[in-house]
């Protein structure tokens, strides 16, 4: 179940607020500048299914978004248990850092723990099937896929050279909960 966790940033321990509803979830997010949406597919999506056919279950969605926000490049990432990065994937994404453009992901399968660092607070957006987030370029955030990774996501981006990071050295990310299976 998806869901969204707000702490103050010195109070990693202790929730200020903890909400599972869409809705409530949306329009909180919604508060600082967030996008987060739930999609159904257009067409049913197999296991394993290629990239090609996953954009193709959603052309709508993806098409619709693209045109609003001017993004221009569209793939999917895949990771599992078995991938042999996995390890160092999740510690790339684990420290803080913000993008110079929007980072936007939407759950095909599996999950995914979103942490968006904003004035003093964390908002914790564990995403799941069916759900898209666009996190707005320069949000301080860091995300983890967990020690034993399931995702598959659609990616959309602004730049063409996909996911590049400014890391802000802050250690504030290794205080608050990871993402437990």
């Amino acid at each position: 179940m998806s869901s969204l966790t707000v702490y103050h940033q010195s109070q990693p321990e202790q929730p200020e607020k903890m909400l599972t509803d869409p809705a409530d979830i949306a329009s909180t997010l919604a508060t600082v500048g967030v996008r987060f949406e739930r999609w159904a597919a257009n067409a049913p999506i197999a296991p394993g299914a290629s990239p090609v056919e996953v954009i193709a279950a959603y052309h709508h969605e993806i098409e619709k978004l693209m045109f609003e926000e001017g993004y221009v490049t569209v793939d999917v990432v895949s990771m599992d248990r078995n991938h042999p990065q996995k390890a160092e994937l999740r510690a790339k994404f684990l420290d803080e850092h913000t993008h110079g453009e929007d980072e936007v992901r939407f759950f095909v399968a599996g999950r995914g723990l979103f942490c968006l660092h904003v004035d003093e607070r964390v908002y914790a957006v564990l995403c799941e099937k069916n759900d898209l987030i666009s996190v707005p370029a320069g949000t301080k955030h860091w995300f983890d896929m967990g020690e034993e990774p399931h995702f598959v996501a659609i990616r959309l981006f602004n730049n063409p050279e996909g996911w590049v990071a400014q890391f802000t050295g802050d250690p504030i990310a290794a205080g608050f909960p990871g993402l437990e299976y």
